[in-house]
């Protein structure tokens, strides 16, 4: 079986954006807005080549909320994958949620079993990529992403700081990740990666 990191994608993948006219801080609504994080590139790059699969896995909402059409939806999946094939990173799979229960749009106003905190999503890429979840991590900046890959049985590591009001509402939930680091760098670089070598030392050593 593969073992796979599931990403997020706005907050891990890319940066969020502040909509003046909404007064939100959300994902891009235009391919414009649209703009990789700094180190996503190599830290892909990293994983793949130490036999991890990338599988994207993200609530997308937009349309459903009436923020965008579902053409620059499609727009702005075409510049991620663009710009990450330009520095040679490739994604192994995107899996996206495009419901949610209070939808302006009719069509996606659905209660669903894909739309993190549950974790449609990331059991049908382990179907579909013959992932072991155990294996795995997911790498999210939201509690609900932790959520999801903990009902998965994956690892988790949440990206963010460690503030007052995040504690409290891990403790409220009961959730918590496995780590917590400030980007995708570090979290490849210092936890998955070593955490790898470790397990891979001769039993000797």
């Amino acid at each position: 079986m593969n073992r796979a990191v599931f990403l997020d994608r706005d907050g891990v993948i890319n940066e969020l954006v502040y909509h003046q006219e909404q007064e939100i801080i959300d994902s891009p609504f235009t391919p414009r807005q649209f703009k990789l994080i700094p180190g996503v590139i190599e830290s892909l790059k990293i994983l793949r080549q130490n036999g991890y699969l990338t599988i994207l896995i993200s609530n997308q909402p937009g349309i459903a909320k009436g923020h965008m059409t579902a053409n620059n939806f499609e727009l702005i999946r075409q510049k991620m994958n663009s710009d990450l094939n330009k520095g040679g990173a490739v994604l192994d799979g995107e899996y996206y949620c495009l419901h949610h229960p209070e939808a302006v749009v009719e069509k996606y106003r659905i209660v669903c079993n894909c739309h993190k905190p549950l974790p449609g999503l990331l059991l049908r890429a382990a179907r579909e990529k013959d992932i072991d979840l155990k294996q795995s991590w997911l790498i999210g900046d939201n509690l609900s992403d932790i959520q999801a890959g903990k009902a998965a049985g994956c690892r988790t590591i949440l990206i963010g700081t460690m503030k007052c009001e995040l504690c409290g509402l891990m403790n409220e939930k009961n959730i918590f990740p496995d780590k917590i680091f400030g980007n995708i760098t570090e979290a490849v670089q210092e936890q998955i990666l070593v955490k790898e070598y470790v397990i891979n030392l001769p039993e000797t050593l």
